[in-house]
């Protein structure tokens, strides 16, 4: 397989959404614990991008499979396995490939740190399996923008965070006369899922921008994502709701203490985020706007991220 057809298998530019989250928990634990550990900085980048990429080669291949509409820019376009021409025993090898990397590094990455990783790590294994695998794949359901968001956007930021101060008490489990304890620092917790909403939304509303575009397609190969159960106008409604949310939590975020007062500076991203609300309302199409929900995502998060590492620098507030 060449390096173009597998970058367009994996959706290589899709990884953004994975590695935002990733670097925001671990410029967190910089900023709030003020810890950063190399070594699992980079173990767990390597399993990430690996059970990213296996994840979106499944979803595909198992697209490739099932698709009853075989013509259109979803699947002559989109889909690498028709647009290169790829044998499935080469698609599912990669995918094995992907596992086996993804897996290796996340295992050191317990050893390590903790069972907390190990548990979190396979619990996400399972979860961007099913995603795209199995009878009922959770992107084929109302479910997937929730699962996504959640999984994508809080539980990578909070194991992102979690490699380096896994022993500063934020969660422990313990063993003790057939007893199994676990102590969970609830504040902690709940403040880095704030921290965590600009990418917890931002994803979701790739997600489901993503189905808005394909509603009609999804109507013929039997995806019965969110839109398809609510409607379009509903869910355009919910995707721009949900980006206003994601600036009230901003300042909730500074309010609390949370993050530094210049991270209010992410604020000014509205002004073309807004603008592109109003494009992706105007036209819901693949090929013309969903690059908004991207931009958008990036936009959002890298002013984000740079806001955080300046506090870091020039402590402000």
């Amino acid at each position: 397989m060449r390096i173009k057809s597998f970058f367009k298998l994996v959706e290589i530019q899709t990884k953004l959404a994975s590695v935002i989250p990733f670097l925001l928990g671990s410029v967190y634990a910089l900023y709030r614990f003020n810890e950063f550990n190399i070594i699992n900085f980079i173990l767990m980048l390597i399993s990430l991008i690996n059970v990213d990429m296996m994840t979106t080669a499944i979803n595909n291949y198992i697209d490739y499979k099932k698709a009853n509409k075989t013509y259109g820019y979803n699947y002559e376009k989109h889909n690498a396995i028709v647009r290169y021409k790829l044998k499935e025993s080469t698609v599912i090898l990669t995918i094995i490939t992907l596992f086996i990397i993804a897996s290796i590094s996340g295992f050191i990455l317990f050893l390590r740190t903790d069972i907390v990783v190990l548990i979190l790590g396979v619990i996400s294994f399972i979860v961007g399996i099913c995603y795209s695998f199995g009878p009922v794949p959770i992107s084929r359901t109302p479910s997937g923008e929730i699962f996504s968001g959640f999984f994508m956007g809080f539980v990578i930021t909070f194991i992102a965070a979690y490699v380096h101060i896994f022993d500063k008490g934020l969660i422990s489990i313990s063993y003790n006369n057939s007893l199994v304890l676990l102590s969970i620092n609830l504040k902690e917790i709940i403040y880095l899922f704030l921290l965590s909403l600009p990418t917890v939304i931002g994803v979701s509303n790739i997600m489901l921008a993503n189905n808005i575009c394909d509603i009609e397609d999804d109507i013929v190969n039997k995806r019965y994502t969110l839109p398809i159960y609510i409607g379009k106008e509903k869910s355009l409604m919910i995707y721009k709701i949900l980006y206003y949310l994601l600036y009230l939590n901003i300042i909730v975020t500074v309010l609390l203490g949370i993050n530094s007062l210049i991270v209010i500076l992410t604020l000014a991203t509205f002004i073309v985020v807004n603008k592109n609300i109003k494009v992706f309302y105007g036209k819901q199409t693949k090929k013309d706007t969903f690059s908004t929900a991207v931009q958008n995502f990036a936009l959002i998060n890298f002013i984000y991220l740079l806001t955080i590492g300046i506090g870091i620098i020039i402590p402000v507030g």
